[in-house]
Formats: structure tokens, C-alpha cells, sequence
């Protein structure tokens, strides 16, 4: 995986940026909307329509970069995103105020919605670019394993640097990592395959397409889930698990906050703890588990054991059974690298960001569906105003959407086949 470490290091300085803000966010955000509380409904409420609002855009946005990566190259729809991320950073880099959150939160919505999900496709398609079917299982783990590396740096960096410089270096990271990439990173070029090889905006007259060609319709998102049964199987996995993912972006910090009185330096020991599990499930259990057992059993164990971890939260009795129960992590991550796999292995060479970014729409629309309904849930039962005593009862309706998952995973079929989808560019093409 040689030709792959330049993306690597894209990869960990882009996540850096973004998970070293995260410890501080919830403290920020309670200061500039909230002032001198511990409960805030507010925060809640804009936490999870902003999450809303990522994931409408990503729905639309996610699949038309992906399959324009398949046609213009990987590296040059990666810059998009890498580049507009930078901007909310710098805004709270410069000020914390009120004014200035409420500007961030603007900035960062729109760009979310470009950036979230496109980048870890982007980086899934470019794996499947440059290895064969039989690594990519352990491909994907790495990628998810790096991410998790830079979790556990960021997460160690943010416990000890002050608010004000922690988003500063995290400005200066992300700018870092647009650098780099557009410096070392490398497409892979297939000479029989012209749009792979020529810039976006520099194209020869006489070769000029037509830009129907190349943006995928909702009925080449249909060709795919119909090309397989397996990916359609694939799809439902997705969105439930989008929907717990969700669910506890949006819910997770506030309920340990009203809970357990969490503060920016407990988050940080909490997040660390979550990521050094995710890195030895990536990096070290993955790739041994991947060349002996199906990834199917991978992906419904990782998703069994997210329920009994969000379970085990929704009764947590003292603040140190969060820090437990990120123990299942090891088994937790085997799920996402597993699931894209499987996709990966549904779909040939030329479609392969068009499907990672079908995948990620779907699970992009389980993130607006589901602050709408847990951050309301969340905010009930953290409240006076809770129809029974369970503060922890949103967290396992989060978890149950990783059991319907699960009961998904186990339906799906053992011997995946390679399917191409004719989609509407193509037919375009022949005409």
C-alpha cells in the first residue's frame, strides 16, 4: 500500500483539524448560547438542525462529487472540500463570541454539507482504485484506522492546548492538508480512460462534454440499488446505521453534559479512549480478522455490539461506565470498513466514487432524519418536564436503530457478485 500514503497523511491532517475542535465545541457552543448553564435545550435544538442541514446537502452533494470523481479524478474533487473547511475553523479561531459562533454556525453548516461525507468517500474510492478486491476489506480498515489515529492525536492535543490556540492549530492543520495533497497525492491514471487524465476546467474545445454526461441523475442512484440485491441489502444497513450515528452526534455530548456534568477536559479523555479502541480495531484487528472471516459477520458483529453499547450508556449508573463501555469499540469499527467493502465488491472499477457516494447519501439522509428525531427526545427526557425517569432513554432508542441494522446484516447473502450498472451518462455516451 505504498502508492496510498500520501492519501494517508492527507487523510490525518484533514481529521485532525476536524476532531481537535470537537472536545471544545459543546462548551463553546453552551457559552455563546447559554451562558452559565448546564442544561440548554437551545443548544440542542441547533446542534441537531444543523446536523439536519449537513445532511440534506450531503444526500445531493455527496453522489454528484463521487461520480464526478470517477470521470475528472479523485485528487481534484478532493481539493473542493479540503479547501472550503478551512473557513468555519478560522472563524472561531479568530473569536468565540456570540456574533462570531452564531457566524461559524452559518459557515459551517453550508460547508458540511460538502465536505463531511465527501472526503472519506473520496479517500474509499481512491483505495479501491489502487488495490485489488481481496485487500480492500483491510484497505478500508486502514483508512478508518488513520482516521482513528488522527482522533486519538487530535483528542490529546485538545486536552491540553487552551480554546483559542486549539483552533488555531486546527486552522493552520486543515490548511496543511490541502497543501500536501495537491503537492504528493497522485491519481492513478488509466490511459484508455481520457476523463480520468484531463483538468475540470481546462478541457480542449473539440473535446468539450456535455454536462449531462456527467452529472448522475436519482435515477442512477436507482440503477445502483437495483444492480444488486445485496446492495440494496446494503443500503437499509447504511441508513439505520446512519441513523444511530446520527443520533448520537447529536445527542451523545449533551445527555453525558446534563448527566454526568462532563466538561471539555472529561470529553477529551472520553474521546481518547474511543479512539485508541477504533485504532487497534482498524490497524491491528481488521486486517487480521478480514483474510479469515467474511465480511458479513464483520459487519453484523460491529453492529450487535454498537447496540449493547448504547445499551449499556442509556443505563449508565456513574460517569465512568461512558469510559467502559468504549471497551466495544475494538468490535464497533469492524462495522463501517466491512460494510464499504462489501460495496466496493458490488460494483466495477469505473463506478467505484459513484457507489461509495450513493452510500454515503444514504447514510447522509439518515443524519437529517435523525436529530429531528432524538435531539427533541433528548432534550424531553434530560428535562423536568420527562414523561418518566429514564435520562437515558433516547440513547437506547438511538441503539435500537443498530439493531435493525443488525437484523439487516444477517439477512444479507454470503457470495456477493460484480455487477456493472448502465447508467444514464453512459447511455448518453453510446448515443
Amino acid at each position: 500500500m505504498r502508492e496510498l500514503r500520501h492519501l494517508f497523511v492527507t487523510v490525518f491532517m484533514a481529521e485532525l483539524a476536524v476532531f481537535m475542535v470537537a472536545p471544545a465545541m459543546t462548551d463553546v457552543t453552551m457559552s455563546a448560547v447559554c451562558p452559565g448553564q448546564e442544561e440548554c435545550s437551545l443548544a440542542i435544538y441547533l446542534s441537531g438542525f444543523q446536523q439536519a442541514i449537513t445532511g440534506f446537502g450531503s444526500v445531493v452533494i455527496t453522489p454528484l462529487i463521487g461520480s464526478l470523481s470517477d470521470h475528472y479524478g479523485r485528487k481534484s474533487m478532493l481539493t473542493i472540500p479540503l479547501t472550503i473547511s478551512i473557513l468555519p475553523l478560522g472563524i472561531l479561531a479568530y473569536s468565540r463570541e456570540t456574533n462570531f459562533f452564531y457566524a461559524y454556525f452559518v459557515v459551517k453548516s453550508i460547508v458540511s454539507m460538502v465536505s463531511d461525507a465527501t472526503i472519506v468517500c473520496l479517500a474509499l474510492a481512491y483505495v479501491a482504485d489502487n488495490i485489488s478486491e481481496e485487500e480492500r476489506a483491510a484497505g478500508f480498515g486502514v483508512v478508518s484506522g488513520i482516521m482513528m489515529a488522527s482522533f486519538v492525536f487530535a483528542t490529546f492535543i485538545a486536552r491540553f492546548l487552551p480554546t483559542s490556540l486549539t483552533f488555531q492549530v486546527a486552522t493552520f492543520m486543515s490548511m496543511a492538508s490541502v497543501v500536501y495533497m495537491r503537492i504528493f497525492l497522485k491519481d492513478k491514471i488509466d490511459d484508455n480512460e481520457i476523463d480520468l487524465t484531463r483538468p475540470i476546467f481546462k478541457i480542449a474545445p473539440n473535446k468539450m462534454p456535455k454536462p449531462s454526461k456527467k452529472i448522475p441523475s436519482v435515477g442512477d442512484v436507482i440503477c445502483l440499488l437495483r444492480s444488486s440485491e445485496t446492495f440494496s441489502q446494503l443500503a437499509v444497513v447504511a441508513f439505520f446505521q446512519g441513523l444511530c450515528d446520527g443520533g448520537l452526534q447529536s445527542s451523545a455530548m449533551f445527555y453525558w453534559k446534563a448527566r454526568f456534568h462532563f466538561t471539555k477536559n472529561q470529553y477529551a479523555n472520553l474521546f481518547l479512549l474511543i479512539g485508541v479502541a477504533g485504532m487497534i480495531s482498524q490497524l491491528i484487528l481488521m486486517p487480521l480478522l478480514a483474510s479469515r472471516i467474511r465480511e458479513q459477520k464483520l459487519l453484523s458483529i460491529g453492529l450487535f455490539m454498537s447496540f449493547i453499547s448504547m445499551f449499556v450508556n442509556s443505563i449508565a449508573w456513574s460517569d465512568w461506565v461512558p469510559y467502559a463501555a468504549t471497551a466495544l469499540g475494538i468490535f464497533i469499527y469492524l462495522a463501517h470498513p466491512s460494510l464499504r467493502s462489501i460495496v466496493s465488491k458490488q460494483i466495477g472499477p469505473n463506478d467505484q466514487g459513484k457507489a461509495q457516494g450513493c452510500i454515503s447519501s444514504i447514510s447522509s439522509a439518515a443524519t437529517i432524519i435523525s436529530p429531528l428525531i432524538f435531539s427533541p427526545l433528548t432534550a424531553m427526557f434530560l428535562s423536568e418536564e420527562a414523561p418518566f425517569n429514564f435520562p437515558g432513554f433516547s440513547m437506547l432508542c438511538i441503539g435500537s436503530a443498530s439493531m435493525i441494522a443488525f437484523i439487516q446484516s444477517v439477512m444479507i447473502k454470503p457470495a456477493p457478485t460484480l455487477q456493472h450498472c448502465t447508467n444514464s451518462m453512459e447511455k448518453e455516451e453510446l448515443a
